[in-house]
Formats: C-alpha cells, structure tokens, sequence
C-alpha cells in the first residue's frame, strides 16, 4: 500500500475541503497522485449526488455581492439539505467563493460552466456533496447591473440587490435602505403602474371573494366584519373614482353634523385613509408604493425622492427555501 504523507493529506484537504480520512484514502487510492486523488473524491461526490439527487436542498445560504465601483451586483442561494450544514463555515465560506466567480457570468447556466479551481462550478458542486454527505446546488441566481448598485443580506437567509440610476450622495445609504425594504417586504415589482389590468382584476375578485366568505363566519359569530374594499390597486383609483370618494367624504361629515368651515382639515385624512384600504396589492407586491419600513409616514418613492434626482432602477431579492 503506498503511503502518503501529513503534508500530502493537508494539502488535497485545503484543496477540497474533504476531511483527513477521506484525503488519506483518496491518495492512497490514486498512489499519491494528487490530481488523481482529486477524481477520486470528485467520483465519490457523484455517487453521494446520484443517491440524494431527489432530496430537498431548501436550507442553505443566500449571498450578496458587488464589484468594486458598486456598478454590478449578484445574489445566489446555495442550497443544501439541512439548516446545519447551511450555517457551517466551510459552507458559507463555500457560498462566498461561487458568490465571486457568480459576478463575472450572465446567467446561471454560464455560472454553472465556470471554473473553479481546475474543473467547473458544477463539478465543484458535485464533489462537495460527496465532501459534506448532503446534496448541494445552487437554487437561485440574480445579477443586476445600473449606475449604483448596492446589496443587503439578512442572516444569510435573505439577499437582495438595487440599482440606482445614478450615484448621489450618500448613495450607500439610500441603496442599503432600500435594499433591507426589498428584504424585509419582499416587493415583485417596480410599482402599481407595471400591473397588468387584467391581473388587477382577477385579484380583487379573488380577494372580495375571501373577504366575504370570511364575514359570513364572522356574522355567525356575532363579530364585527372587515371591510370589503372595492379597488386594490391605485391602477384603479382614477381622477372620477378619487372624486366620488371625495364627495361621499363630504356628505358623511355632512350627515355627522360637521361645520363645513373645518372640511378641509379632515377631508385630506379620509381621502389618505380610502387610498390606504383601496391599495392592498400595491402595500404588498410595489416597492415604490410600499410604506418605508424606516418610516411609515412616507412611502419608498418619497423616500427615494429625497436623496435628489435618482431612480430605482431594478431590485433583485433571492431567499432560502
């Protein structure tokens, strides 16, 4: 049997991440031959891939990164099978290495092909399954490229990016801001204004129709009902509809008994409050319309609106699970 020295297993250990025994093996399989001892571990990680190849890799790490002039950004999820092995060191320090390789490619098919230390991601990938006995694969990738970029991660779980469409002072701050909003909120798009029409209205009929269902347990309860909105988006909320609101605003301080020489200082709050309950897909799935988390007297646009003349230009988000 060929023997192979400490430092021989070291150094196929810090090249591969393999633990002592399975370094040891592997060199005195391949008669000390490192590259040789490299395949072998490579070949055993396929065999651990084919095996756990159906397995649920919905643990793992989400990453953040971007280059140095903050102009391109990448997250990726690298996931595996269990919340352990995702906040394992080797394995974050796993997820930060594919994170830099991840920002010189387009796509996650062009990541996927990429070298990594003499063969490429996947194979990289694959061999580490067989290194840490868990399937591992990346389960998302997102790039995004603007004039600034910045990023956010929330406890390796949570990884999002946004562009700006230039670089404003402080600009770090404001990307940050809304990067944790992106986050936080977990928005699917820009603003309301990107909405389909007829997505719009497909969802507040499926939402009046929950709201309903939910009242006739509440009536039968004997318990005070929610309120049935008829818009969900400011998309539907046109001049006339703002108008009518206005007027049924009027007539109900009318009817109370309110002296009309004080409307006006009530009226701007009621109108506030109809935008708020008629915005409920806006709140939820619009960045820009969204309440900022740092403050919830303003909305992201405003917010945005206050380092001076800079856009959104996109956001990405990518999570685990």
């Amino acid at each position: 049997m060929v023997k192979v020295t400490a430092a021989e297993v070291n150094k196929l250990r810090q090249a591969t991440g393999a633990g002592m025994m399975d370094c040891k093996k592997a060199l005195v399989e391949a008669e000390g031959d490192f590259d040789k001892a490299i395949e072998v571990l490579r070949k055993k990680g396929q065999k651990v891939a084919e095996k756990r190849a159906d397995r649920d890799s919905s643990e793992g790490a989400a990453v953040a990164k971007v280059n140095d002039d903050n102009t391109v950004g990448v997250a990726i999820v690298l996931g595996c099978e269990t919340d352990f092995v995702g906040k394992n060191e080797n394995f974050l320090a796993l997820a930060n290495e594919l994170a830099d390789i991840a920002m010189n490619h387009s796509t996650k098919e062009e990541f996927l092909a990429a070298d990594f230390g003499g063969m490429t991601v996947a194979d990289k990938l694959t061999e580490q399954t067989g290194v840490i006995g868990e399937k591992l694969d990346i389960t998302s990738f997102e790039k995004l490229e603007a004039p600034y970029v910045g990023s956010y991660v929330h406890i390796n779980k949570i990884a999002a990016l946004v562009g700006l469409s230039s670089k404003v002072d402080n600009a770090d701050t404001l990307v940050k801001d809304v990067a944790m909003q992106v986050a936080s909120m977990g928005a699917t798009t820009l603003s309301y204004k990107d909405f389909d029409p007829a997505y719009i209205a497909s969802e507040t009929e499926a939402r009046i129709a929950v709201i309903e269902k939910d009242n006739e347990e509440l009536e039968r309860l004997g318990k005070t009902l929610k309120n049935v909105p008829k818009y969900i988006s400011m998309a539907q909320l046109t001049p006339e509809v703002l108008a009518q609101a206005e007027e049924d605003a009027k007539a109900q301080l009318k009817a109370e008994g309110k002296p009309e020489q004080i409307w006006d200082k009530i009226l701007p709050g009621k109108m506030e409050r109809f935008i708020s309950d008629n915005t409920t897909l806006d709140q939820e799935q619009c960045l820009l319309d969204q309440n900022f988390i740092k403050d919830e007297k303003m909305n992201v646009a405003k917010y945005v609106s206050s380092y001076g003349d800079v856009e959104i230009t996109n956001f990405k988000r990518v999570s685990v699970g």
